[in-house]
């Protein structure tokens, strides 16, 4: 059993995270998160902690930020799209009872930015800002991380606020160079 609750955005991602782990959910029924819900979250928090786990994509986002401003301290659980896409749908529903557990074990907490060690200048070393192939560098990059897609400055937020260190983000980059034979 899985102690912190995972808060997800809807029953069907709640039946896919118990077809995987034993774990309590609380759902946020989409990205319209009332007040109920977020002191719901904040007591767990409290309580047992949390793990966010929404979907990879816009919408899924939005609710992360929500709830991860609204409760700081949170964990983060995030899956890679082609683990959630079926159909042309992105959704944590999607995801296989694998793709579920390899995100639950690469959770990450959220930290102080104030001593980030990932700079402007190693993005752009790394061909993740200004960049030709950019956007799919930082997917891949996102991936191997554990800290899902997002555009060059949240994920340099990302990389900030989940404390990469230099060196996972150097053996990131060179798993992603050697996939991509770059």
């Amino acid at each position: 059993m899985i102690k912190e609750i995972i808060v997800v955005e809807g029953k069907d991602d709640t039946a896919a995270i118990k077809r995987a782990v034993e774990a309590d959910t609380i759902e946020t029924n989409g990205s319209a998160i009332g007040e109920d819900v977020l002191r719901r979250i904040e007591l767990a928090m409290e309580r047992r902690g949390v793990i966010i786990f929404t979907d990879p994509d816009h919408a899924g986002e939005r609710i992360r930020k929500i709830v991860s401003q609204r409760v700081p301290g949170c964990k983060h659980a995030f899956l890679p799209q082609e683990d959630a896409l079926y159909r042309g749908d992105i959704g944590v529903e999607n995801a296989s009872p694998e793709a579920v557990r390899r995100a639950l074990a690469s959770v990450r907490t959220e930290g102080s930015p104030e001593h980030a060690e990932i700079t402007h200048s190693d993005m752009m070393e790394a061909g993740l800002l200004v960049h030709a192939d950019a956007a799919r560098r930082r997917l891949i990059m996102g991936n191997r991380l554990g800290i899902g897609y997002c555009n060059g400055k949240q994920f340099m937020k990302r990389c900030a606020s989940f404390q990469i260190s230099r060196e996972e983000f150097r053996q990131a980059l060179a798993h992603m160079e050697e996939e991509i034979g770059s």
